[in-house]
């Protein structure tokens, strides 16, 4: 009979994490038997793979931020994510107790037929795979010791972790892994960050013009708040050009961001669309939007005006200088964006406290201006790259390992 794993994770890059690592365990071992659960939202990354779902999914308002909050307040450690008490209230009207219910039953039906489960994340599918009984491997995703120094593990999640059934802690990076042993958690290491393996460019040409500074646009994937952080974004490209001059902006959004969506922002902001779905202004400033091209723009731009998660590291990963400002949430609020600056290091810049107004979006601009002018401190961002985020890599490593816990030979 195969070997049957189960991946849990808990939101979108925690998600995308996942489904690297198991499409990269099923090169390794086709003949392994993988079945998933997305904890929050709908799994998207797993249905592109084809991987079942075993219990019931669902996209709640917050986007699942609020679910997790809940269940840290069990283990209040100074989280990276703040807690609306009106996000709340809308997830447990839309089912957050049915579903929560749902899924753990379905956990804990499906996981005593499994010789491994892998935990991507944080406390919460860590406990989730803790409750199946079975043995599992956690991949601390959502937690680094960059934050604070020293990784603040609450008393549940160390539990779990030093439970004889934890076989194994992966971290996302190699400073946490080594705060951890330090700690008596010999089992804990770092095998790579799966997100950098998605990153090869596709070559295809953004016509753009050469010598010229490339600015790439990162509004986050999630809707309608994609919408309002590209509408800031917008306001923010138009200050660059004043006081920079020509610039090249190119936006990178999720396929959700359809044309209807930015005849609206063109409509409202006094942009025009035009035929190929690009932004224009009657100054001459012109803003690419691919949906398609990610990689292309992260690889060659010069700066990267960031209102994402997963998107933002990746981009640090690359070398890549990153300035935020703040939109009305619910993901990229301030102390989102703060905790993304303790997380990466001297790569990300946060402009302003609260959702960026004129005055905000003038000193971000001029900040753009004088990192697009600084060599020493791009370079300084590429080696902050290696160092925060790692090379590629990570979603075989980590296969790998798996592989040896259900002692196949990789």
């Amino acid at each position: 009979m195969p070997k049957r794993l189960l991946f849990l994770s808990n939101g979108h890059g925690e998600d995308l994490n996942a489904s690297l690592v198991l499409a990269a365990l099923r090169q390794l071992a086709p003949e392994v038997d993988v079945a998933a659960l997305p904890i929050v939202g709908e799994g998207q990354a797993y249905q592109q793979l084809g991987v079942p779902i075993i219990g019931p999914t669902q996209q709640l308002p917050s986007g699942g931020f609020l679910y997790i909050n809940v269940l840290r307040l069990l283990n209040p450690c100074n989280w990276q994510r703040d807690l609306n008490p009106i996000n709340l209230v809308r997830d447990l009207f839309s089912g957050l107790i049915s579903l929560t219910w749902g899924q753990l039953q379905a956990v804990r039906r499906y996981g005593r037929h499994c010789d491994l489960v892998l935990a991507t994340g944080d406390v919460v599918p860590i406990l989730f795979a803790y409750l199946t009984g079975r043995p599992f491997v956690a991949f601390l995703v959502s937690m680094s010791s960059y934050y604070e120094g020293r990784l603040k593990l609450p008393w549940l999640a160390q539990a779990c972790l030093r439970s004889h059934r934890c076989r194994l802690i992966l971290t996302r990076d190699a400073f946490t892994a080594k705060d951890l042993q330090r700690r008596g958690m010999g089992k804990a290491r770092f095998a790579g960050y799966p997100i950098m393996d998605v990153l090869q460019p596709t070559g295809r040409s953004l016509k753009r013009q050469p010598g010229m500074a490339t600015i790439a646009l990162l509004p986050g994937s999630r809707l309608p708040e994609a919408h309002h952080n590209f509408a800031l974004q917008l306001k923010l490209c138009d200050a660059i050009v004043t006081q920079y001059g020509t610039v090249q902006f190119e936006a990178a959004l999720v396929p959700a961001f359809r044309d209807e969506h930015l005849q609206t922002l063109a409509q409202t902001q006094g942009w025009t669309l035009d035929s190929a779905g690009h932004l224009h202004r009657a100054n001459g400033l012109r803003v690419m939007c691919y949906r398609d091209a990610f990689a292309d723009i992260l690889h060659h731009c010069d700066l990267v005006i960031g209102m994402a998660g997963t998107a933002v590291e990746q981009a640090v990963g690359l070398g890549k200088p990153v300035i935020q400002i703040i939109g009305p949430g619910p993901q990229f609020t301030y102390p989102f964006a703060e905790a993304q600056m303790r997380l990466l290091g001297p790569s990300v810049i946060t402009v302003g406290r609260r959702m960026a107004t004129p005055p905000l979006l003038l000193q971000a601009a001029t900040k753009a201006v004088a990192i697009l002018n600084d060599v020493t401190y791009r370079q300084r961002c590429q080696d902050n790259g290696k160092e925060r985020v790692g090379p590629p890599g990570g979603s075989r490593h980590i296969a790998q390992q798996l592989l040896s816990q259900l002692s196949y030979p990789s």
